[in-house]
């Protein structure tokens, strides 16, 4: 078999990451095992992505100010600056999507990493096609959350508002930023106001196939949006518990005939 039709082949068989008419996205890869690091880079590669190397916090910061990168895959145990505090500053300077990658399995670790801003978070060892799927699946719900009109503000009532530009709520005037899995979890409540929404298909769209059955997380992240947006986190005026099948968001728009 010819060379290019065994990338072809490879490609085909981990999706491929572009068409030969496309520029090719750009992944960071952080981590300060040169080993796994080329690995990842390795199947990259193949895929059709442009991989940059990063061998720790420091220069994951400095790659992502440079490149601009399409997405940003990062190891929580490094030394000097670890993974979980490249995260929180990396967020104060870009909303590039993350996928967290760690040996450890523990939900606390988890929940943390998805709480200071990561898209997902993926166990080690893990096979390059799991991979390949997390970053196609990360990258499909950032696009589509990006191609939302620039210029709209949703208005809910007089107290709340949901700006789809700046990807932020504005509660009594004042703004409070969202982080991106919150963005996402609100747009699906907001966009089927009045109906409710099961529990797997906004931990679907929110994190993705693999979180499907994650209720736990979904429970946590409900309640740092009422946090945010409620008055009375306790007496949601906004978004409802229906208990046993998922979560409903105030019928502001008056879609909903009255029973």
């Amino acid at each position: 078999m010819r060379l290019p039709d065994r990338v072809s082949s490879i490609q085909q068989v981990f999706g491929g990451g572009r068409t030969m008419s496309e520029q090719p996205k750009t992944i960071v890869v952080v981590d300060d095992e040169p080993r796994m690091v080329r690995f990842i880079k390795m199947n990259l590669d193949l895929e059709g992505y442009r991989a940059l190397e990063a061998n720790d916090g420091f220069q994951a910061l400095e790659k992502v100010r440079e490149f601009q990168p399409a997405l940003v895959l990062l190891d929580v145990e490094m030394p000097g600056m670890d993974g979980f505090e490249t995260l929180k500053r990396l967020r104060e300077i870009s909303d590039t999507p993350v996928i967290m990658l760690t040996v450890r399995s523990d939900e606390n670790d988890r929940i943390k990493g998805l709480d200071l801003g990561a898209d997902d978070y993926v166990t080690k060892p893990f096979s390059p096609r799991e991979l390949s799927s997390r970053i196609r699946a990360v990258l499909r719900r950032f696009e589509q959350t990006s191609s939302r009109p620039e210029d709209q503000i949703v208005k809910i009532d007089d107290r709340l508002q949901f700006d789809l530009q700046r990807r932020d709520v504005i509660v009594n005037g004042e703004r409070q930023s969202l982080r991106p899995t919150e963005y996402r979890l609100l747009q699906q409540l907001i966009e089927n106001a009045g109906w409710v929404v099961p529990h797997e298909v906004l931990l679907t769209k929110a994190w993705g196939h693999e979180y499907s059955n994650d209720n736990h997380l979904l429970r946590l992240y409900i309640t740092y949006l009422r946090k945010k947006i409620e008055e009375d986190p306790g007496s949601p005026r906004y978004i409802f518990t229906e208990r046993g099948l998922g979560y409903r968001f105030v019928d502001f728009r008056g879609q909903i005939s009255p029973r």
